[in-house]
């Protein structure tokens, strides 16, 4: 063979290899790309917070204390693995990802207790309080636990000077008391039911506050976490999982030989 017909040999053989190597990115699509995803990015965050809270409120010889953090591990590393995993199964994906909704939904009975058993008010859904940390958009643990001292703080001054005005008109200096004088009106107004305390005039605690916080970002979560399975239920209703894929890539290969 002449260096001429041997480089052209050579050429085919590469381009044959890139071609062979270019078969796992056709066949596994892209997988992995947890962190982008919101309800990842918000059960970390609910994590980071329940870890805080946990060592601030709950006894360290409560089972409890773990099973929280333990529960709110889960909901992140669960979500983190079925991505992963989701290149070659989807299976996996729809499995881990419902295993991540179902330990946060355990996370958040037990915030649920914690508040029940201290005769604390738990956030009904109407709660202004709700929106606004929403809208506030927490990325950390620190900007959490920032907006949880504003709303106490806040709060306890705006009660005092209503209570001075003899109304509930005025706005605090913070630019908050509107939204206080709303959440307190809804608090009288719902001081009759049963999981309202009559004497519960506004959060006496910062626990109270930190609990429902974490309960709204844990709801949210389980929202967004709700809308992934679905679509992913449906994109595997639809696509097929992985072992299916890989009996068509086959059969392909085989008519082509």
């Amino acid at each position: 063979m002449n260096k001429a017909n041997w480089s052209k040999g050579r050429l085919s053989d590469m381009t044959q290899g890139t071609k062979t190597s270019q078969v796992p990115e056709q066949l596994i699509p892209k997988h992995g790309g947890y962190r982008k995803l919101k309800s990842f990015q918000l059960a970390q965050l609910v994590y980071d917070v329940t870890v805080r809270f946990c060592e601030r409120y709950i006894s360290k010889f409560s089972r409890t204390r773990d099973q929280m953090v333990q529960a709110a591990r889960s909901g992140v590393q669960n979500i983190a693995e079925g991505s992963q995993a989701s290149g070659t199964s989807k299976k996996t994906e729809l499995k881990l990802t419902n295993v991540a909704r179902a330990s946060l939904e355990e996370l958040k009975l037990d915030y649920e207790d914690f508040l029940r058993q201290g005769g604390f008010r738990m956030w009904a859904e109407d709660e202004p309080l709700r929106k606004a940390l929403v809208k506030r958009r927490c990325r950390t643990a620190d900007d959490v636990a920032e907006w949880v001292r504003e709303v106490r703080n806040g709060w306890g001054r705006q009660v005092g000077q209503n209570r001075l005005n003899g109304h509930n008109g005025q706005n605090g200096q913070d630019g908050l008391g509107s939204l206080f004088n709303e959440s307190i009106s809804s608090m009288k107004s719902k001081t009759s039911s049963a999981d309202t305390p009559a004497h519960s005039t506004y959060p006496h605690k910062y626990s109270e506050i930190a609990a429902n916080a974490a309960l709204v970002l844990i709801g949210v979560a389980c929202s967004l976490l709700d809308r992934q399975i679905q679509a992913q239920a449906d994109a595997f209703t639809q696509e097929g999982g992985f072992t299916e894929k890989l009996y068509k890539t086959r059969q392909n290969a085989r008519s082509k030989t």
